[in-house]
């Protein structure tokens, strides 16, 4: 358990608690176990066994989870690279391990309790309180599970949970670690220090030839050019293919009329809607309604008021009962509807205003219409080209004959390198297609490629068409980038002499103020620095350095974004006040609460595994992941 609270240390609480997701798999989870059906088994624990329909029903529940995250199927063979069979064996032997210990020390769950638990659990409550079985079974088939076997599986779980509580129950983070955690997070400290900019640095005199050159040639490797690549390009698309003009009026005005309610607005209606919660309600509005009292007088005799009931201004499908739904759309502005028996309770509406429907005129739309029809002819066009453009290729044609063939045309962008750089350093305008520029240096000159998917419904096709090889570049050719790159140097070489010079003074004993002032420079005050939390005047660097000691401590450090460098003292140390019921201490205390009492059960589990017995049937595993026998 030290070893675990050791490396959890490293980085905060994040690593603390991954270990806990391996064991509460193991105490909380619903385990492939529940499908424990005879045949082959995969791994034993004393008596209780693990068999291939466990392990395989795990796997694939386990395969669908991530898939569902990742937005794609999942294989077993990635599981497996993964290393996904392993983590479900190993929740599954944990399982049995604490199975079968519930047994030896004869645990048990009464049939009433199991049903109050499972009735009482929050997954299976309807939305206006209570136990919805319709749920439970909706839930079940959807996890492909029997409700004898839920049953099953939820008394093994209460039985776990059992032994969890015993060893680990009340277990409680030690207040000394607590605060510990809550002083490295909230610790706040303040810190003077000097800034040495650029302008601090003073004029930099420009270098003559024979140091430049000299720069130069130590540094030729940072100045070389880079291969760059020369390279025809194909490209169709719906948009490059599309033939607007060729679209017929009358195309464009069957689009217009099935459109619907696209273009231009739907019906809406400001609807106050007055719920009458008991049958005795809705039989007093009923008589209200018969004596001719008005909407208004109903309303204020029910304790409420216009405001309070007004839905707002509601399309149709806004409406989720069709009860209301027909009513409401049924009358007209200002009129008030009987007693709807409406899905959850009875309702009374007026409809305070209606807002007609409005549709755009033909002319205005005309122009996208006729856009998207082209769009649409010219997706199933691009499909043909490409097979077409596939089979000229095979019979040897080069990308400018196949241009000239189906009057498309043929895109030369400049010379680019690995990274779409043009030789001038701006960025080739390349299409978006994955992988066309590492494609196009995996390739040659002469070389045929496959095509590229282009979006959704594109293609790219591609030639090299010449290869310009990487070289050393001459100093004439990139003296300004030289200059600037060796005045870069020669001013960080100075701050750092001037921030060395000024750490040391201060170190010997003369006071920040002091050395400022000689050096015409001013002193800031950095208030409020905690750890992991670099600002725009101190960096990661600098913040390290700030809590490396007590009051008192120097250090110097470099700030990437503008070159400049820190030197610094601290000055004060804040440490937090400790409130073991404040919310954020609250919170902690029971994550690593958490922590601690999985790490007992992990050790735990551990013993009884070592105390039962674990073997495994590896080829078993390997048929059901795919990996053959053996």
């Amino acid at each position: 358990m030290l070893d675990t609270l050791r490396a959890g240390a490293k980085s905060w609480i994040s690593k603390l608690l991954i270990g806990l997701l391996v064991i509460s798999f193991a105490i909380w989870g619903i385990s492939g176990d529940l499908l424990n059906v005879g045949g082959d088994r995969v791994a034993s624990v004393g008596d209780q066994k693990v068999s291939v329909e466990d392990f395989d029903t795990a796997y694939r529940r386990e395969l669908d989870r991530i898939g569902r995250r990742i937005g794609r199927p999942l294989s077993r063979a990635e599981g497996a690279s993964l290393g996904l069979p392993g983590q479900v064996l190993g929740r599954l032997v944990a399982e049995a391990a604490l199975n079968q210990t519930a047994a030896d020390l004869n645990l048990g769950v009464t049939d009433e309790e199991l049903v109050r638990l499972i009735q009482s659990a929050p997954a299976f409550q309807a939305p206006d309180g209570g136990f919805d079985r319709a749920r439970l079974v909706q839930i079940l088939q959807a996890n492909g599970l029997t409700e004898d076997q839920f049953v099953e599986e939820r008394r093994l779980l209460e039985e776990r949970l059992q032994i969890a509580e015993a060893i680990s129950g009340g277990l409680a983070t030690p207040q000394p670690m607590l605060e510990a955690f809550n002083q490295h997070a909230k610790e706040e400290r303040s810190a003077k220090y000097i800034e040495l900019d650029q302008n601090t640095a003073g004029e930099i005199p420009t270098p003559g030839q024979d140091e430049l050159a000299s720069y130069f040639e130590e540094n030729l490797a940072a100045f070389r050019a880079p291969e760059y690549r020369e390279v025809s390009l194909l490209e169709i698309t719906p948009d490059r293919v599309a033939r607007p003009g060729e679209v017929s009026e009358d195309d464009v005005k069957r689009e217009y009329e099935s459109a619907g309610g696209r273009f231009g607005e739907v019906e809406e209606r400001r609807i106050l809607q007055l719920a009458l919660p008991s049958a005795d309600e809705a039989d007093a509005v009923r008589q209200a309604l018969a004596e001719g009292k008005s909407f208004e007088e109903i309303v204020e005799d029910r304790g409420t008021t216009i405001e309070a009931i007004d839905l707002g201004s509601m399309k149709r499908s806004d409406l989720i009962d069709p009860a209301i739904a027909d009513a409401a759309f049924s009358l007209g502005e200002g009129e008030v509807s009987g007693i709807i028996e409406g899905r959850f309770s009875p309702v009374i509406v007026k409809i305070a205003e209606v807002t007609p429907a409005r549709k755009t005129p033909y002319e205005e739309v005309a122009e996208t219409l006729r856009e998207e029809i082209a769009l649409r002819l010219a997706e199933r066009e691009v499909l043909d080209l490409h097979d077409e453009i596939e089979d000229a290729r095979a019979g040897g044609a080069t990308l400018t004959e196949v241009a000239d063939r189906f009057s498309l045309t043929l895109d030369t962008p400049p010379a680019f390198d690995t990274a779409g750089t043009a030789m001038d350093g701006t960025d080739v305008d390349l299409p978006d297609a994955a992988d066309l520029v590492s494609d196009a240096f995996e390739s040659d000159v002469g070389i045929e490629t496959d095509p590229l998917q282009l979006g959704r419904t594109g293609f790219v096709w591609f030639e090299v068409t010449d290869v310009i090889p990487a070289r050393d570049r001459t100093l004439d050719e990139v003296r300004d980038r030289v200059v600037a790159a060796w005045t870069r140097e020669q001013r960080a070489e100075r701050l750092d002499t001037m921030a060395t010079e000024i750490l040391s003074a201060i170190d010997a004993g003369t006071s920040l103020e002091s050395v400022a002032q000689e050096r015409g420079l001013e002193v800031a005050t950095a208030e409020g620095l905690r750890r992991n939390a670099e600002t725009d005047a101190f960096p990661a660097a600098a913040i390290e350095g700030v809590f490396s000691g007590p009051v008192g401590t120097t250090g110097r450090a470099a700030r990437d974004s503008d070159g400049a460098r820190i030197v610094f003292r601290v000055e004060s140390v804040n440490s937090p006040a400790f409130f073991r019921q404040d919310g954020e201490i609250a919170a902690l205390d029971e994550r690593l609460g958490e922590a601690l009492q999985n790490s007992v059960i992990g050790e735990y589990v551990s013993e009884r595994q070592a105390a039962l017995g674990v073997s495994v049937n590896q080829s078993n595993i390997n048929l059901l992941i795919g990996q053959g026998g053996g």
